[in-house]
């Protein structure tokens, strides 16, 4: 059985592509401002950014994407986990996530912060999500079919999702490139050089 999920998808039933470039837009525009100087990341977005980094780590051993070496489940694990730990740190910093796909960062008449850079890794992130609850449905099919020939060869889970998903490998492929392949989110890090969290029981101000 799969649990019944409780977020209705912020970008709306928006295609891969468009998540993805969206992602790209947002978070690179976020990044660039914050590397050029009209971003600096404040005493309470510092902590919070730092904290997300250490909560998203992919776990990978440096291996570069698509981890074609992983099970699906820890692939799709790794982007559904950003997700939810992006709506811990909005939360936590007291900012909303927007829905960005279809819209062009050059439009924002206000200077790029984190809520900006958040929003456009969500924008994926959550495909994330909808990948894990596709792969649970698949699961529960492949046991109901194991269950009624439990003599026949079960399918692998992937090749299961594709027929369900037609594109699903390359569009994960496209994804784990951009949460873990060099110059993208994997580093993070040294974007946010100088926003390391503060002592445990110090929230930030």
């Amino acid at each position: 059985m799969t649990a019944e999920y409780p977020y209705a998808p912020l970008n709306g039933p928006v295609d891969f592509a468009s998540r993805l470039a969206a992602a790209e837009d947002w978070t690179y525009a976020a990044l660039e401002a914050r590397q050029e100087g009209p971003w600096a990341p404040t005493e309470a977005e510092g902590p919070i950014l730092a904290d997300l980094v250490a909560a998203t780590n992919p776990l990978h051993g440096g291996r570069l994407p698509p981890h074609t070496g992983d099970a699906v489940y820890v692939r799709l694990g790794r982007i559904g986990n950003w997700a939810g730990a992006l709506r811990l740190a909005a939360r936590a910093g007291g900012w909303k996530l927007r829905p960005v796909v279809g819209t062009d960062p050059s439009s924002l008449v206000r200077p790029f912060d984190a809520a900006d850079l958040l929003s456009g890794v969500y924008a994926l992130a959550e495909q994330g999500e909808q990948w894990q609850r596709l792969m649970l449905a698949t699961v529960d099919d492949l046991n109901a079919a194991a269950r009624e020939r439990p003599s026949r060869r079960p399918r692998p889970l992937e090749e299961a999702i594709e027929e369900r998903a037609p594109g699903f490998a390359k569009e994960l492929a496209a994804a784990e490139g951009f949460f873990t392949g060099p110059g993208t989110l994997d580093d993070l890090p040294s974007y946010l050089a100088r926003t390391a969290p503060p002592p445990i029981g110090d929230p930030p101000a």
